[in-house]
């Protein structure tokens, strides 16, 4: 029989619906995980054990909701409301939201319990959960590697089945990155198909809310639950998804992202996928997104600029920690210089930096026409095909405290941010192992194409990969 963490989100929530199995014991068999390998894993910052036993036991096998007593992580940097939320920073480590995000709201109006929240790097700020102010996240697979971040917590806890499913927040690759070190699905949704009310901002015109879960068929299942427009959050729309057609899919693959930096075993394993899903009927072409480097420049001056405006609000009287002081100058400095990680600390004095008078010209304004341009790649590609295949990472998961220059660490994001940019879907999904280590592809599709991707994904999970 198999273990009820070995289940997959669909196969809980029917099995809990149809009274086969309990919400206590399912909940217990999870709770049971984390207390085996939290102390070795370090995915979560809180786990509500008492919130969430007294949840379990209140659920009604007649009760109603697609997720009806199943329990979900969720990234620290989302809200929950009279539940510890600390975007994996001090400066908020005592903050007890008054009120749910959007999809918290969503998640538990279909019978969802919170079971904890997820490490992440601080503010989301990162591609390894090493900038943690909670300690470093460690790799399944490898205790001496990296997650992957900023929601390595997430991807960790669903990869090391302590949790089914978990929801996290995607600005350059936070959601795809990780999931691809950890072996699981991620997904980043198009910018403004899913609310970000509840979100601790980090850049608010790429941020985005997504899943991490064990299987693609999880990914549309929690999808579906926390799509769709919110009157809290002006970003949002409901736009018309784009469906799957009988005519044969066109899967392009860019010739920007097989250059000089990508790992040749991870390289080979794209290929693999597109002579798999070459052989499934589907057709392959050469795409060319020409403005792709410059992605990373672009995203390193909009993240920061728009970083030292969100963050300006955790000043220690509003929000944030408060240091006694002689004065407000001071009050200032202790609190925000005690508060703040190195790499918080970072992003705010380059964003402040780009945004100065006589330099928001020559930098932010300039990186928004570059990101325009970034767009019209994808647009152009998107005519000749309908979705593109692509590495996640250039490389399979570091080591924990190899990437100390802080340019080497941003270039793993190097696959995932354009995506960001263009404020298009991206799917990571699982394509085997390489030396031990997860590898995952990426497939990234025009605005409101979540079906297609996930159509695609599924088809990638029945191959073979060795």
């Amino acid at each position: 029989m198999m273990q009820i963490t070995e289940l997959s989100l669909k196969q809980l929530a029917g099995g809990i619906r149809k009274g086969d199995l309990s919400a206590k014991e399912v909940l217990q068999a999870f709770l049971q995980k984390i207390a085996e390998k939290e102390p070795q894993l370090n995915a979560f910052i809180s786990v509500f054990t008492k919130e969430v036993l007294g949840g379990a036991k209140s659920v009604k096998k007649e009760g109603k909701g697609r997720l009806l007593g199943v329990p979900l992580a969720i990234k620290d940097n989302i809200v929950t409301k009279g539940l510890r939320t600390t975007a994996g920073s001090k400066i908020i480590e005592d903050f007890i939201p008054p009120y749910n995000a959007t999809v918290v709201t969503k998640l538990l109006a279909e019978g969802a319990l919170i079971l904890g929240k997820t490490n992440m790097d601080e503010f989301a700020m990162g591609s390894s959960t090493e900038n943690s102010a909670y300690g470093v996240t460690r790799n399944p697979y490898d205790l001496a590697r990296v997650s992957g971040g900023s929601s390595g917590g997430s991807a960790v806890a669903v990869a090391a089945r302590m949790a089914p499913a978990a929801l996290g927040t995607d600005t350059g690759g936070s959601i795809r990155q990780p999931a691809a070190f950890c072996g699981v699905v991620g997904l980043k949704p198009t910018y403004g198909a899913v609310s970000r009310y509840g979100a601790i901002a980090l850049t608010s015109s790429l941020d985005q809310i997504g899943t991490l879960t064990r299987t693609v068929e999880d990914a549309k299942f929690l999808f579906e639950i926390i799509r769709g427009k919110d009157p809290c959050d002006a970003t949002t729309v409901q736009g018309e998804a784009i469906r799957p057609s009988k005519k044969s899919l066109r899967i392009g693959l860019p010739k920007e992202y097989f250059a000089k930096g990508l790992d040749l075993g991870v390289s080979k394993r794209v290929h693999a996928v597109a002579e798999f899903l070459d052989k499934k009927g589907l057709k392959i072409e050469d795409v060319s997104l020409p403005h792709t480097e410059y992605g990373l420049s672009v995203y390193y001056l909009i993240t920061p600029s728009e970083v030292s405006a969100n963050l300006a609000r955790f000043d220690g009287i509003r929000f944030g920690c408060r240091k006694d002081s002689q004065n407000l100058e001071d009050l200032y400095l202790r609190s925000r210089g005690e508060g703040f990680g190195a790499e918080p600390k970072r992003r705010i004095i380059l964003g402040t930096f780009a945004l100065s008078s006589g330099y928001s010209d020559q930098y932010y304004l300039r990186a928004v026409r570059a990101r325009t341009l970034i767009a019209r790649d994808f647009e152009e590609a998107f005519r000749k095909v309908d979705l593109i295949l692509a590495p996640t990472t250039p490389t399979t998961a570091f080591k924990i405290g190899e990437k100390k220059d802080p340019l080497s660490m941003y270039m793993g994001d190097i696959f995932t941010i354009p995506t960001s940019l263009a404020g298009l879907p991206g799917l990571s999904v699982p394509a085997g192992v390489l030396n031990g280590l997860p590898v995952g592809v990426q497939l990234i599709g025009p605005q409101f194409s979540e079906d297609l991707l996930f159509g695609v994904g599924e088809l990638v999970e029945e191959g073979k990969w060795s």
